[in-house]
């Protein structure tokens, strides 16, 4: 049986704008194990909707789009990570924008490494419930709770954050400290978020990689997560992002799914926040 791919990838490689890959792996998750399976889920999941966007006036079966499959991953986070980056360079070197769909957080990675290398200007915008800011976790320096803190020290400190609503003393010390722009979901209920977007947008124009840890959004509206966390944002304030900053994004990833622990409504809201990105970029030309 041939494996599915995501809904309209139907474009080969060379003439493909956008490439969508897997990365099965989740084994540094510290709560629910099963985002490994997040991947083919959304590809399933895909099949829900139709090609043309009403909101973003754009129809996808115009769209050249690639999925180039689920890339091998191996038994440890170091050596999955060392084998990934070759593909993100690739993309990246061959003019197309990644789109990673997880596994955990740990795999952005690679892929905003790879970006970085290419626009030396990046910004890195995360939607997340976690802060993300350890120097290791549980004796594992590329944990998916330290993503953020890597991207910081390593690779581009034009970051921002929101959705934020868990993390330890340090990290937030680590935040304040450092003058870290983080907008927690308390700022986004309070202000709403079109003012949030408007308070960082100057602030990332340029060349722009987008994360979204699915535990941002409420688990009310997305149970299915490595790391649920309550009093999170909603689908339409992910959305928001979305359309705001999607002319300027090179690089996007969508992770933290354990379609195990509902019936399968998170896959179809992170397909269809796949779907609403690559709908919005588009659009931009």
């Amino acid at each position: 049986m041939d494996k599915i791919i995501f809904a309209d990838a139907n474009s080969d490689y060379e003439k493909a704008h956008y490439v969508i890959c897997g990365v099965p792996f989740d084994g540094t998750s510290s709560y629910r194990l099963g985002s490994r399976l997040a991947p083919d889920e959304m590809r399933a999941a895909s099949y829900s909707f139709e090609t043309y966007s009403s909101f973003f006036d754009y129809d996808l079966a115009d769209v050249d789009i690639h999925d180039a499959g689920n890339l091998e991953v191996a038994d440890r986070i170091d050596e999955t990570l060392l084998s990934i980056s070759k593909h993100a360079d690739k993309f990246v070197n061959d003019g197309k924008i990644p789109i990673m769909l997880g596994g955990e957080h740990s795999l952005s990675y690679p892929f905003v490494k790879a970006c970085k290398n290419k626009y030396p200007e990046l910004g890195f915008v995360v939607l997340d419930a976690h802060m993300d800011m350890r120097e290791e976790f549980m004796n594992e320096k590329n944990s998916h709770a330290c993503i953020s803190r890597h991207v910081i020290e390593d690779l581009t400190i034009k970051y921002v954050s929101i959705g934020i609503r868990s993390g330890t003393r340090d990290e937030y010390d680590y935040v304040s400290k450092n003058k870290i722009r983080m907008f927690s979901a308390e700022d986004v209920h309070t202000k709403g978020i079109e003012a949030i977007i408007s308070e960082f947008h100057d602030y990332i124009k340029g060349p722009v990689y987008l994360s979204i840890d699915m535990d941002a959004i409420d688990p009310a509206y997305a149970p299915a997560l490595g790391t649920p966390e309550p009093y999170g944002i909603t689908p339409r304030d992910v959305r928001a992002v979305i359309a705001s900053i999607a002319p300027y994004v090179v690089g996007f990833d969508l992770v933290e799914i354990a379609p195990a622990f509902d019936s399968g409504g998170t896959s179809v809201l992170g397909a269809k926040l796949v779907r609403d990105f690559i709908a919005a970029h588009a659009r931009t030309g």
